[in-house]
């Protein structure tokens, strides 16, 4: 499936933000939000809840890409997030998630997100593995 129908698919809100991916494999995911206004607290700088809803998606989309057998899907149960810059008009923020741990019954993924080469947030987030009742 091709990465940004992969995250629209799995994750609607995805499609609803506008969200792309350029790459989803179990290594690494790349998903990208563009500053619209309408995303922008009054200062005009892209929320920081849809920063941090693009860095959860990318993470979900790694997690999930990571699921190990008999497993049917991830949850987010913890995510922190770290902001050093803004995103203003004109810009797109680049997610690039990739795996920390596998495990049986956790997945730990961090995510970088960037506006070009310019680091504006970091993101580490534990999913919980779901398995069938």
């Amino acid at each position: 499936m091709e990465p940004t129908e992969l995250l629209r698919t799995s994750m609607p809100l995805c499609a609803t933000l506008g969200m792309t991916a350029s790459e989803a494999s179990a290594e690494r995911v790349v998903a990208h939000l563009d500053w619209r206004a309408e995303l922008c607290t009054s200062g005009g700088l892209l929320h920081g809840g849809a920063v941090m809803a693009l860095a959860d998606a990318a993470g979900g989309a790694c997690a999930f890409l990571n699921l190990p057998d008999g497993a049917i899907g991830t949850s987010t149960i913890e995510s922190k997030t770290n902001f050093v810059g803004a995103v203003r008009e004109g810009a797109s923020v680049t997610a690039t998630s990739t795996p920390l741990h596998r495990g049986r019954t956790t997945i730990v993924v961090e995510t970088e997100l960037r506006v070009d080469d310019r680091l504006v947030a970091k993101t580490t987030q534990t999913q919980s593995v779901l398995r069938p009742a």
